[in-house]
């Protein structure tokens, strides 16, 4: 069982610690689907939501992806990050997630938009924030995926920061009067962090 260590960053907004670190991390992302090449995770409540939807799903999958329900998932294991406390991940048949076609598009992602739903209403919160993960009860950069990936990575040459390329991501994850919070975290600390100023960001 996973257990969660005393966290070490000093800011939360809505029960998720920031990593301060996120907002000066330079990152560049030409998507492919590269990042979906490894399966997800999803919380429990996750994972039997999307199962209530498998008759509208396996119409959308092509040849690249099974339609056999019982090998869209792994067994499930105990997490704290996840809100029920149990995580979920997706097997990867042929190389990929279960739910990536053979575009590099993902089938629950096209399920919602078909339906005129927002794009991410059935897509698992941590493909949502990816590159940013959730770990250890703080939000922070996924750095043991992004090393592995070619398209979808760190670049010190980049203007953009991690931050600000999963802005829209941020909003949906934490919603708009705790995304303005974090805002307002992100402009303090930079103004410390530019001005060399030291200040105690983690415990």
């Amino acid at each position: 069982m996973e257990t969660k260590t005393q966290p070490k960053f000093s800011k939360e907004i809505n029960g998720v610690y920031i990593d301060p670190q996120i907002f000066t991390f330079k990152f560049a992302c030409k998507c492919g689907g590269e990042c979906c090449n490894y399966g997800v995770y999803t919380d429990l409540k996750e994972h039997e939501y999307i199962l209530t939807l498998k008759d509208k799903i396996i119409p959308l999958l092509d040849e690249t992806q099974t339609k056999v329900i019982d090998e869209w998932f792994e067994e499930p294991e105990e997490d704290e990050d996840f809100e029920s406390g149990v995580a979920v991940g997706t097997e990867i048949p042929n190389g990929k997630c279960t739910f990536l076609d053979k575009n590099g598009l993902c089938t629950l992602q096209k399920l919602a938009m078909i339906e005129g739903e927002h794009k991410w209403k059935y897509k698992p919160i941590y493909c949502v924030l990816f590159p940013l993960t959730v770990f250890e009860g703080a939000l922070t950069i996924d750095d043991e995926h992004i090393d592995r990936l070619k398209t979808c990575s760190k670049d010190p040459l980049k203007e953009t920061t991690i931050y600000e390329a999963c802005r829209e991501e941020l909003i949906h994850f934490f919603g708009q009067d705790n995304f303005i919070e974090l805002e307002k975290y992100k402009n303090e600390y930079l103004s410390e962090y530019y001005s060399g100023v030291e200040k105690k960001w983690v415990k």
